[in-house]
């Protein structure tokens, strides 16, 4: 095997493949999570103007060398990335690596820094700032929690996108209602279907910002309704998700119980 080829089938190893407590990869993961949360303290507190003032030199400084690292760990996840099976062509394949939802998340931590070097707008510059928070996200490579929480959510999705269309229609029944019942007594209120849909979701969702509600008495006793059936709408996909949990938790003792190479029980 080449130099090349040996170093490559090295990054591979210690970014995708080798976790043992205390080994290079290791490490690496424990450094880049500690440097994540940083980030998201500097965000924090680069938004209190009195410290952004004071501190801005290190502020910029910080982001700089977190750029660095985070470009150079980018760079190199995706010159290794082929060689996942799935992965294999050099140039397709890493471009469909490049395209999955963690590497999507791994550029966008490092694009607005980059940005700054183009003739944007300001006002859209500082619109992408907002995407330095994705450097939270990247913590999902490197937290097993938080992959269980991917595997819940992906075999879950048709149910709970079949909760959020419910919630939708609900959404759109109540408000339709609403608009008709409390129109003729609040029209600068619930002057359409769209703006009444903003009551709608502060009472499904149990808020109830005041800024709009209903005074006949049919609207009461319907928005009392809703708002009843609001908390039992939401405890819908709190449901699925619990139930995702407790068998993906099932199945990971089943695994741990097993043998590994004919999959009985020890």
């Amino acid at each position: 095997m080449s130099v090349y080829h040996t170093i490559k089938s090295r990054v591979f190893n210690v970014l995708e493949v080798s976790k043992h407590k205390g080994d290079l990869s290791w490490k690496i993961d424990a450094f880049i999570i500690v440097l994540i949360i940083l980030n998201v303290v500097a965000i924090i507190l680069e938004s209190v103007e009195t410290i952004s003032m004071e501190y801005s030199s290190e502020f910029f400084y910080f982001e700089l060398f977190s750029v660095i690292v985070f470009t150079i760990e980018y760079i190199f996840r995706i010159w290794v990335s082929n060689l996942y099976p799935s992965y294999g062509h050099p140039v397709t394949g890493r471009l469909k690596y490049a395209l999955t939802p963690l590497a999507l998340i791994d550029l966008l931590a490092i694009l607005p820094f980059y940005l700054l070097f183009t003739s944007l707008d300001l006002r859209l510059l500082r619109m992408f700032r907002i995407f330095r928070i994705f450097r939270l996200f990247k913590i999902a490579r490197y937290i097993s929690a938080l992959s269980l929480i991917n595997r819940v959510v992906s075999r879950k999705k048709e149910e709970l996108i079949i909760s959020l269309i419910f919630t939708l229609f609900l959404l759109l029944l109540t408000s339709t209602i609403m608009y008709y019942v409390e129109n003729g007594a609040q029209p600068e209120k619930f002057s359409s279907i769209p703006e009444t849909m903003w009551w709608g979701i502060s009472t499904l969702t149990t808020v109830g910002y005041g800024d709009m509600y209903p005074i006949t008495a049919m609207g009461q006793f319907l928005g009392g309704m809703i708002a009843i059936i609001g908390i039992g709408l939401f405890a819908l996909p709190t449901g699925i998700l619990a139930s995702g949990f407790s068998q993906e938790l099932a199945h990971q003792s089943h695994q741990a119980e097993s043998c590994p190479s004919c999959g009985r029980p020890f």
